[in-house]
């Protein structure tokens, strides 16, 4: 463990923020080399990166004698639909030069981030199994099932070790998320607290999986270090704390902040959202890793209130 070198790309994002210290509280402060677009505030080695950049990244892979990859830079759902071009460019082409660096200098692990945003019209929305028709509706959600398809293909034909997690909504207070079709789960603890009012872009009950920050990172670090004949697949895993709609969500927040209001107003992120999956079946998780998720949405509720 002591010769792990870990590079992060997309440091700067909502779960990079906080992946970043809790692999340094783990491997430590410099073995966890941080990279972002833009200059970040960071307690540890620090690079700036355009993850489309090849040369700057195989640069940095043989300066820091990196021996494991964790590719969290991308463009969400929403905004995605913005720059189709550029979504595809950093969320798959990035990550496809990755696989085969990790090849040829070779990597120990490769960590990618997957999403529900690959489920479709065509996928089970209740209890979404592991398995199924997967026709994404944004460019986000086909080049995160495009990069899990990869994975699984070098995983087979190079033998290298790729992990991935399919993300529900993350909830957090540490940093607001950018472009992606859950962050109202989000934007509405920071309006409750500033405001006392949120305006959801989402019909009151549109049902959605989410999942809070504390799991998020026990669920990464939990695949990253199991064995790796507990993993069965170089696909996604399945991944989910709980499911809310906006009315729920607001309710629970009233149980703290009783004057706390909402209306709604439904935009172009609500045709996505119908599109996913109100459930999820994590079952693989749990047997092949045991994954176990500690929060519910009353406890994350109470944590994110007290936390802001």
């Amino acid at each position: 463990m002591s010769n792990t070198v870990i590079l992060i790309t997309g440091a700067g994002g909502q779960i990079g923020t906080e992946l970043v210290d809790a692999l340094r509280a783990e491997y430590g402060r410099d073995k966890v080399i941080a990279t972002d677009l833009l200059p970040l505030d960071t307690d540890g080695p620090f690079e700036q990166l355009d993850v489309t950049n090849l040369e700057r990244l195989s640069d940095l892979i043989q300066q820091y004698k990196v021996t494991q990859i964790y590719h969290l830079a991308a463009l969400l759902s929403s905004s995605g639909e913005k720059n189709i071009n550029l979504t595809w460019k950093i969320n798959f082409q990035a990550y496809h030069n990755i696989l085969a660096l990790a090849v040829s200098s070779g990597i120990d692990k490769v960590f990618f981030p997957s999403t529900i945003g690959i489920y479709g019209t065509t996928t089970p929305k209740i209890e979404t199994p592991q398995n199924a028709s997967f026709v994404p509706s944004t460019v986000y959600g086909i080049s995160k099932l495009t990069g899990e398809m990869w994975g699984e293909y070098y995983r087979k034909r190079f033998d290298l070790d790729v992990r991935s997690l399919r993300y529900p909504g993350v909830i957090s207070y540490k940093v607001l998320p950018e472009g992606g079709t859950t962050d109202f789960a989000v934007e509405i603890f920071f309006a409750a607290k500033k405001k006392g009012h949120y305006t959801s872009y989402l019909k009151q009950d549109t049902r959605l999986p989410m999942i809070y920050m504390p799991d998020v990172i026990n669920a990464t670090l939990g695949l990253m270090n199991a064995d790796r004949k507990q993993i069965s697949t170089s696909m996604g895993y399945n991944l989910t704390g709980f499911s809310l709609t906006p009315r729920e969500l607001h309710e629970e927040i009233q149980k703290h902040l009783p004057e706390m209001t909402i209306d709604y107003a439904p935009d172009a992120r609500q045709s996505i959202a119908d599109s996913w999956s109100d459930t999820i079946d994590d079952s693989l998780a749990r047997k092949d890793w045991g994954w176990q998720p500690q929060y519910n949405m009353s406890q994350m509720t109470a944590d994110m209130l007290k936390n802001l």
